[in-house]
């Protein structure tokens, strides 16, 4: 059985570009570049994860707050450990390029 992850995530839509801002409560906030207009912020959310997790597109599903800021996501093929570890690296490198 591979590993299987839900995640929080707390979504600031038209930013000038796409990262993992860091830590809001118990959930991720990330910021996307996109307006929350015909699923294109969702789409950029799915996007910014793949890319910072490296996880196929597919394995990521947003399953709750599809017009909300805040969102669950489930993440196939990573576990809860390395998903934290790899989303709080791209944090810190976010900041550093800030």
């Amino acid at each position: 059985m591979s590993p299987a992850t839900r995640l929080q995530l707390r979504v600031s839509p038209g930013a000038r570009r796409a990262r993992v801002v860091g830590a809001h409560g118990a959930a991720w906030k990330v910021r996307v570049a996109p307006a929350p207009e015909h699923g294109r912020a969702n789409e950029a959310v799915v996007a910014l994860l793949a890319e910072t997790l490296a996880l196929p597109r597919a394995s990521i599903a947003i399953v709750s707050g599809h017009s909300s800021r805040d969102k669950t996501v489930a993440l196939a093929g990573i576990d809860p450990e390395q998903t934290e570890r790899l989303l709080a690296e791209a944090s810190a490198a976010g900041k550093d390029r800030e």
